[in-house]
Order: structure tokens, then sequence, then C-alpha cells
């Protein structure tokens, strides 16, 4: 039951985050009913239900293992993580990182997903992770088939990498933080 519960948590996200790329009709009908602010205000409902039913689902299924992660990849996942954190909070400002990647948020979902999929074998984690990183990679292709390549931005100088830097030492912090409070120990065991 728990992994129907986490499926669909997967599919209202997919739905949620794919609705504007793909032109949803039903985004379509809420922006030309209701306007441009109605349908981010449906998208974010439907967004935080999905992330309710994601973790529901991925908390409450029961542990079904698919492999057994080598205990290096504990540490192969920590260092992906600090990449994916500095990847991921390159997206909105434009420093150097920005630069280099052409879609660093997805990019860092990516990898946040490949690392959290080298260190936890269960099926649930299989589906969440898996999910999502199917769901960058397609979110990518949609985005890049709706907008094409274009440019990459020019970075502006120093400021934005040291906001940046600091940015992803605090996104960093908190996330092992909010782990730590869920009781998964990234630095002793699982993700």
């Amino acid at each position: 039951m728990m992994f129907v519960v986490l499926i669909l948590g997967l599919a209202l996200w997919f739905v949620s985050h794919l609705a504007k790329p793909m032109g949803l009709p039903f985004r379509t009908a809420i922006v030309e009913k209701a306007g441009e602010g109605a349908a981010k205000l449906s998208i974010l409902v439907l967004t935080l239900a999905a992330v309710g039913l994601m973790i529901w689902g991925y908390k409450g299924a029961p542990f079904v293992n698919v492999w057994f992660p080598p205990a290096w990849t504990l540490h192969l996942n920590n260092l992906l993580m600090v990449v994916a954190v500095v990847v991921y909070f390159a997206g909105g400002l434009k420093g150097h990182v920005a630069s280099w990647i052409r879609h660093p948020q997805l990019t860092g979902v990516k990898i946040w997903a490949v690392a959290h999929l080298l260190v936890n074998g269960d099926l649930a984690s299989v589906i969440l992770f898996g999910g999502l990183l199917a769901w960058a990679v397609v979110a990518l292709i949609m985005i890049n088939k709706r907008d094409g390549k274009g440019p990459k931005p020019t970075p502006q100088g120093l400021k934005p990498d040291l906001i940046h830097a600091g940015v992803s030492v605090v996104g960093f912090l908190v996330i092992t933080g909010v782990h730590n409070w869920a009781g998964v120990f990234p630095f002793a065991g699982g993700a």
C-alpha cells in the first residue's frame, strides 16, 4: 500500500513540475481563467501534496532489499552531496558555476539522486530516488526542447561566487541537520 502512496507522490511531482514545459491543458486552463498567479498556486499545492505523499510513502514502505551497497558508497554519497549542493545552489546566482552548467538545479537534483541510489539499496529508495532522477532527466529534455540550448549566463564577478559559497555551506549544514533530526545520520550510515 505504501509503495502506491510513494508512486502517487512521484506522479503528482511529475505532473506539477512538468505542467509548464509540457504545456499541460489543466495549467493552460487555469492561466486562461484565473491568471498566472492562480496557476502557480495550483502547482504549489500539487507540489506540497506530492512531497507529503512521497515522505509518507517512503517512511511507511516496508523494507524490501534490492541490493547491498558496499560500505565505501557512504563516502562517495557524501562527496557527491557536497557537489550536488554546490551545483544546485548555483542556479539562482550569476557566478562561475552557473556559467559552466546549463541547468544547475536540475543537474544538482540528478547528482543528489544518483548519490542516494548508490547508498540505499531498498525498493522504496530505488523508487523515490530513481523516480526523481527520471523526472530531472525528463524535465531537462523538455526544457531544452521548449527553449533550445541558449547561451549560458556570463559570470558577474567575485561577489556572486562568494554568496554562492556561503549559501552552499549553509544549505549543506541545513540538509545535514534535517537528516539528523529525521534520524538519518549521513556521516554514520544511511542517507
